[in-house]
């Protein structure tokens, strides 16, 4: 595993999932699980790294400074509610900002799709930036640690079923995933309300109905309902939404025996997916968040080997 290292792929920032080819993908995965292993990062020049999360979080944030801080690096706490952002200091102020006083690199997540255009190819800037998630956009680092995920269990991808199924057309894990399991061979299926599909998936897969899917898939990626993303919804049914589209126990004792079932969190229980599953034998539910921080830190790696610091060689 640790040969992975001489072929360590290097970026400046990592912002979309399609930016990374095949192999880039299975570098980042292959280095994750160096970690896992107890790899360890020696830097020899100090590295500064700021988390600018302005959307709540609990897994995505700390599971980066959790990376951070075991790859050694100096966090420089940032909360945007008290920052000049609420004086009305645009995105690319702050970054030049944290860039004058010697930060070397952002996470950043936004609730504003495409967010880092504001950021990328500015001269005045020489920040490493990571995109934690950009409103309905991407959530690259959610997307590597699934596929991360995905390889422990089966290893690899081609002809692997994989169906992603709820909130689709908010999901920023659905467009990062779909996008790369294409690519890695899997063949994919598509479930939950019609209203929040679009043809944009077609290309990637197939909609079915869930209980068309549950004997056939082999991993089932459920997806939390984003009602901060429906400002014009109705009163919403969870006990309707549950057993239309929810994976039920009814349905889970159908899936295939070596299927595993995922969500990216968090999860609204007896929703999305019944209480009793989080936990279960099938669930990758915390496997995902260990996995996580492995990821991070092959990502985190990458871009200081990117942009030459930490005195990495």
């Amino acid at each position: 595993m640790m040969k992975v290292l001489a072929n360590m792929p290097e970026f400046q920032s990592i912002v979309s999932m399609q930016d990374l080819d095949v192999a880039e993908v299975e570098q980042l995965i292959g280095r994750a699980e160096d970690f896992k292993a107890g790899a360890q990062l020696k830097l020899t020049e100090p590295v500064y790294v700021s988390n600018l999360f302005f959307e709540n979080s609990t897994r995505t944030h700390t599971s980066f400074e959790m990376a951070e801080r075991k790859l050694g690096l100096t966090v420089i706490n940032f909360n945007p509610q008290a920052s000049s952002m609420s004086k009305g200091e645009t995105l690319h102020d702050t970054a030049l900002s944290l860039d004058a006083v010697g930060v070397n690199l952002l996470v950043v997540r936004h609730p504003q799709n495409d967010y880092y255009n504001e950021l990328l190819g500015h001269s005045d800037l020489s920040l490493g930036l990571i995109n934690a998630g950009d409103g309905s956009g991407e959530h690259p680092s959610q997307s590597l640690l699934d596929m991360m995920t995905i390889t422990e269990q089966f290893g690899g991808f081609t002809g692997l079923r994989v169906a992603i199924i709820g909130d689709l057309t908010h999901s920023r894990v659905a467009r990062s995933n779909m996008e790369i399991l294409q690519r890695l061979g899997a063949e994919l299926f598509f479930s939950g309300p019609r209203a929040w599909y679009s043809e944009e998936f077609a290309q990637y897969g197939t909609y079915l109905p869930i209980d068309d899917l549950v004997e056939k898939t082999d991993v089932m990626m459920l997806l939390r309902v984003q009602h901060e993303r429906h400002p014009d919804e109705q009163a919403f049914d969870t006990q309707a939404y549950f057993e239309r589209y929810g994976l039920t126990k009814e349905r889970a004792s159908r899936l295939p025996e070596q299927a595993i079932i995922m969500h990216p969190g968090p999860i609204n229980r007896n929703v999305e997916l019944a209480s009793e599953l989080v936990e279960g034998k099938q669930s990758r539910f915390v496997t995902q968040m260990q996995n996580g921080v492995y990821m991070r830190m092959a990502m985190l790696e990458s871009v200081l080997r990117g942009n030459h610091l930490g005195g990495l060689v």
